[in-house]
């Protein structure tokens, strides 16, 4: 495939690779996404906004040159603001590819960073030499200044102009919580979202903390994604209550949002509203409870949005779909072109779009009452070591819809 190396959002160009549920390939202008979908669906895109995230300056302890990405933090709570995950880097900037990069320095714990106008502090080292647990020893309206000010863009050697803030924001960003772009949302605007409307298709958001891609390093980049806040509206989970009642797909705007959903059925049972951290990794072996079909970026395979991409489509389908995009010569990266994967719903135990109600537990009868629906929540969280890993989940649990 071909980087996109320009950063136009919604070029006349942009193609589509619609992979069907029985594994059929169709080419397509992205511009048509609308006639892959059908009325009822329900569509849900991550809003957030994305951080000028990429900080330079200076490792105080031996005076080295530095760049610093903030790349996740602990929550999206009011206490952890000045709180950030943060991958280092020596010397450069993107014009040298991430694995070029010179060496950075040994950090240790209570380095102090001086970033252009802000200072920061390692709390500690994590699991690799360049994975850092960072504060600002700011107050927040001085940090905000700071990101706006002496932040950059997160940019990789591909694409060749400097980014800017405007370029990495989608058309319903929100609150700037993101460290690069959740880029699937790219291909929404306004007349798309009204064209949702017109055919009787829903649209609903979450915000979630879409990390970074790439490390350089193939040992750190092992460990992506890094665990990801996330906060799920309470009309979100309403209105996918009612879609799983009511027997309607759920459609994902990228790779976040399938993420957060999942994470919030496994642990809680079921999509629920709030704020909670995605920390499982999804794969070929992770049974979907929640996501129907996702429309994604041209992903290579053996990175971990690839991989997530197989909890869709087994190996076989996906290996065609990847020789169509090549033949086809797609664009890859954020600002390339696009994927819509139907799931295989032979492989998991909900079918897409199957309708969910009281009827299939006689046991839930007497609890038919008024017409608003909800997803039942009385199941235990999963345990803490069993939602870590995709291959130790819990067997898929249905999720009960009745009216009360």
């Amino acid at each position: 495939m071909i980087p996109a190396d320009r950063p136009t959002q919604r070029p006349p160009t942009a193609r589509l690779l619609h992979v069907d549920e029985h594994g059929a390939i169709r080419h397509a202008p992205r511009a048509q996404l609308v006639e892959f979908l059908r009325p009822g669906d329900l569509v849900i895109a991550n809003d957030a906004a994305t951080l000028p995230a990429s900080l330079h300056g200076i490792h105080r302890r031996t005076g080295r040159n530095i760049e610093v990405r903030l790349a996740g933090k602990p929550s999206l709570a009011h206490r952890d603001v000045q709180r950030f995950i943060a991958v280092a880097f020596g010397p450069g900037d993107y014009r040298t590819r991430t694995e070029d990069r010179p060496a950075s320095p040994v950090f240790e714990a209570g380095d102090e960073l001086e970033l252009g106008s802000l200072s920061a502090r390692v709390e500690r080292v994590l699991d690799h030499p360049r994975l850092l647990a960072v504060r600002f020893e700011a107050e927040v309206n001085e940090l905000w200044r700071g990101l706006a000010t002496q932040g950059r863009p997160i940019q990789y050697a591909h694409m060749k102009e400097p980014l800017a803030l405007w370029d990495i924001w989608t058309s319903i960003a929100a609150t700037p919580v993101a460290y690069e772009p959740p880029s699937a949302g790219f291909a929404l605007d306004w007349q798309m979202l009204t064209d949702f409307e017109a055919r009787g298709i829903q649209f609903a958001t979450l915000t979630h903390a879409a990390g970074i891609s790439s490390t350089g390093d193939p040992e750190l980049d092992r460990l992506l994604p890094f665990d990801e806040p996330y906060r799920i509206p309470v009309a979100t989970e309403e209105a996918i209550a009612a879609a799983l009642c009511e027997g309607r797909r759920i459609v994902a705007i990228g790779t976040t949002v399938v993420r957060a959903l999942e994470h919030s059925a496994a642990t809680f049972g079921s999509v629920a509203a709030g704020e909670s951290v995605a920390n499982i990794r999804i794969g070929a072996e992770t049974p979907l409870r929640v996501v129907d079909v996702i429309l994604s970026g041209t992903h290579e395979p053996g990175t971990s949005h690839y991989e997530l991409l197989q909890s869709f489509a087994d190996k076989s389908t996906l290996r065609r779909a990847d020789d169509a995009l090549e033949s086809a010569g797609y664009r890859t990266h954020e600002f390339g072109d696009s994927v819509l994967i139907e799931r295989d719903s032979r492989r998991y135990s909900r079918p897409a779009g199957l309708r969910i109600g009281v009827e299939d537990f006689p046991e839930n009868q007497g609890l038919v009452g008024r017409p608003a629906p909800r997803i039942l929540r009385r199941f235990a969280p999963a345990p803490a070591h069993v939602v870590q890993e995709s291959h130790r989940l819990s067997p898929a649990r249905r999720l009960l819809c009745f009216r009360d």
